[in-house]
């Protein structure tokens, strides 16, 4: 069994989620946001690893994938969604933790069949492949999706490695 600490990045709300994957399947653990209110950006970035450093130390994974950035139409806000991906790559890389990267695309692909796919379907494939009820917290729901894209990947090279027909 893997726990996986899936993160999607924002420089105002960064979306948590954390699944175990067995060959059983993927079972839903925890899923959150971390919420920060401060205009000083520094103090943003800062808030956003306190807070990773807390929910890895809460529910100790064993890996970490986080979606990569794309390119915005405004490059300032692509600047600080890298520099939240960062402070978020450092508070798990400060455990130890090896860390993957995943384009939305990848994430869509995955779990909905095609890379295009409308943040809806995102979030009712993962509540599907989780089993969950009810709404969900966006940012938390993509990090849940992140979390399952990692398990299908990594699933797909174990097989792989193993010589085993997908």
């Amino acid at each position: 069994m893997t726990k996986i600490l899936g993160i999607d990045p924002g420089s105002r709300i960064t979306g948590y989620g954390v699944i175990e994957d067995s060959p059983r399947g993927a079972k839903y653990i925890a899923s959150g946001s971390i919420r920060v209110g401060s205009d000083y950006f520094p103090d943003r970035l800062k808030r956003i690893f306190e807070g990773l450093v807390q929910v890895v130390e809460l529910y100790r994974p064993d890996q970490m994938a986080i979606e990569q950035v794309f390119m915005h139409k405004n490059a300032d806000s692509a600047l600080k969604l890298g520099q939240a991906r960062g402070a978020a790559i450092c508070a798990v890389q400060a455990a130890g933790l090896p860390v993957y990267e995943y384009a939305a695309r990848q994430v869509k692909q995955a779990l909905v069949g095609k890379g295009n796919a409308e943040k809806a379907q995102v979030q009712h494939m993962v509540k599907i492949l989780l089993n969950l009820q009810g709404d969900m917290q966006i940012d938390a729901g993509d990090a849940l999706g992140i979390c399952l894209c990692h398990a299908h990947y990594q699933q797909t090279a174990q097989r792989l490695r193993l010589g085993v027909p997908g």
